[in-house]
Parts: C-alpha cells; sequence; structure tokens
C-alpha cells in the first residue's frame, strides 16, 4: 500500500480566480497526487489548498506551486483581514496513510531546501520542524506580517532563515513557513455584528497564547461586505480542545457584548472524528457510542484497502 502524506499549503490569493485556478494547476493530472479540496476567502485574501499524494510526487508539485505563486501574487499589492508574511504563506505536512511525523519532516524539509534555492524564498521551518523552540509556533513565525518582515530579518541571531537568502526577504513573494503537523480543524464563527473589535475582544480570551484554550489559535476577521464579524480559528488538537467547547466558548463571551453567534464554516477537510465528537456532545449521546462500528461510511470502508 503507497504511502500518502497530506499538504495544505495557504496562498495570498482568494479574489481573482484565474490566478487560483492557475496555482490549483500545479497539482492537478499529476501521478502519485490528488487535489482533495481548495476554498478561496475573499475577506481574508486566501486560498487554502488540501493535497494528499506520494511522498516524492508530492514534494515535486508543491515546488512547482511555489512558482506558479512567485508568477502571479505580489505581496507589495496584497490586502487581506488574514495574517500573512508570503505568497505562499504557510506549508504544512501532515502524514496520513503509512506515514509517519518523520516522514512528513522528511518532506517538508525537502521542499523547504528547493524553495530557498530555486526561488530565493526564506523559509522558516515550523511545528514539529522547527529548529528552535521560538519558531514552532507559525504565529510568532509570522510576527510582523510581510510589511514588518525586512526589519524582523535583520535579526540574524533570532531570525536567520532555516533556508533561502539570509537578512532579506523575497521582493514580491516575502517569507514562507513549512513544516510537519499533526492534523488541525480550521473553525471560524460569525457574529451577529460587524463590529470587529469584539471579535478580538473574544479571540483573545478564547485563545492559548492570551490564557484560553490550550489548543486554540484565533483572530477577528472583519467580513465587511457580510456586515459580520468573525471569530477565526485553528484548532491544533481537536481531540484535546473539541469543535463544540470552541463553539460554546464563543458563545458565553459573546454574551457579554449581546451578540450570538449565527453561523459557523470549516475550511478545508478535516477528520470524521471531529465532526462526530461534536454531534455526540449536542446530542448527549451516551459516551458508548463507537463511531468505528456505528458510523455506516467507517463500516463500508473495512476492508477496502
Amino acid at each position: 500500500m503507497a504511502k500518502l502524506l497530506e499538504c495544505v499549503p495557504n496562498y495570498s490569493e482568494g479574489r481573482d480566480m484565474e490566478k487560483v485556478e492557475k496555482i490549483c494547476d500545479c497539482f492537478r493530472g499529476k501521478k502519485g497526487v490528488r487535489l482533495l479540496d481548495y476554498q478561496t476567502d475573499p475577506n481574508h485574501n486566501r486560498m487554502v489548498v488540501t493535497v494528499i499524494g506520494e511522498p516524492e510526487p508530492l514534494r515535486d508539485a508543491v515546488v512547482e506551486s511555489f512558482g506558479k505563486a512567485v508568477e502571479l501574487i505580489d505581496m507589495t499589492k496584497h490586502e487581506g483581514q488574514h495574517p500573512r508574511m508570503g505568497a505562499v504563506d504557510v506549508v504544512p505536512f501532515i502524514p496520513c496513510r503509512n506515514t509517519t511525523v518523520e516522514d512528513a519532516d522528511k518532506c517538508a524539509k525537502e521542499v523547504a531546501k528547493a524553495v530557498g534555492e530555486k526561488y530565493e524564498i526564506p523559509v522558516f521551518l515550523y511545528e514539529d520542524s522547527a529548529t528552535a523552540p521560538h519558531r514552532q509556533n507559525l504565529a510568532s513565525v509570522r510576527k510582523g506580517q510581510f510589511e514588518g518582515m525586512p526589519e524582523k530579518l535583520k535579526d540574524t541571531e533570532k531570525w536567520t532563515p532555516d533556508f533561502g537568502p539570509v537578512g532579506r526577504i523575497h521582493p514580491t513573494a516575502g517569507v514562507t513557513a513549512i513544516g510537519a503537523r499533526m492534523p488541525l480543524v480550521a473553525f471560524n464563527v460569525n457574529l451577529n455584528t460587524p463590529d470587529v473589535e469584539i471579535a478580538n475582544k473574544i479571540a483573545k480570551r478564547i485563545r492559548h497564547l492570551s490564557g484560553g484554550y490550550r489548543f486554540i489559535k484565533s483572530i477577528g476577521v472583519d467580513l465587511s461586505d457580510r456586515h459580520m464579524a468573525q471569530v477565526s480559528m485553528n484548532l491544533v488538537n481537536y481531540q484535546k480542545t473539541a469543535m463544540y467547547r470552541a463553539f460554546e466558548a464563543i458563545k458565553m463571551e459573546a454574551k457579554r457584548y449581546g451578540v450570538v453567534p449565527v453561523e459557523s464554516e470549516i475550511v478545508g477537510l478535516l477528520p470524521m472524528e471531529a465532526l462526530v465528537d461534536t454531534a455526540c456532545y449536542y446530542l448527549q449521546v451516551t459516551e458508548d457510542f463507537d463511531m468505528d462500528k456505528q458510523v455506516m461510511e467507517s463500516r463500508l470502508l473495512e476492508g477496502e484497502e
């Protein structure tokens, strides 16, 4: 059975669909690679791609996508609600089938080396690939964003890239972070208020860096075209901080401002366990529920591989 890795690269383009399709073409029609999903958000001005593949062809497709992003995206003109530091902002590799975090780490470092050499983009290794504790958290690496990176990279003691040029960014493609990590859930909750400051206050109360939940990263986002504010989250361990727990925490904090969640969204793919766990909570299903035995799709997949 072939080894498979998942990769979820984030590109700083969510408005020009012609550019989006050209980037996604790097993953289409490639032997050993399958494009599972891509989602764009014009407010974030960002695209999240989900692709799986055998390590070597997946590596090559991701490197090719960097070339296309460098060609199409000019970060000096980029505007969006989501923090970003590069045309290809972050590239996580995730063990999927018959692979380990070590396999994901190996692929991540091969891509990082190729990108640094071929496109002269500074690359920081993050999460399980990080070469120093202060580089593990993506938020720490990305702090300052594209505009602040030239000054940040002057601190060669703390912020010399792992690959690529030292002391300077790519003039239009910026900087990127690449690394291995376990699966996360990108989960956003929209509020019945256009006041982004309320979303920012809620995000600050629930995220780990501000004393909230250990496995929540969150920011407030202005959805101006929809007259809503959003609490945008990454749940970096959905088993320890479940989706329902994050949702209920937002509901609780929102009460103090007289607002409520009106909808939520999931960006990209997520493990079925994360949804089943949430459904069980709201339906008050007993703890003897067995997802492997009682979810029809799980039983249908038995023996397929």
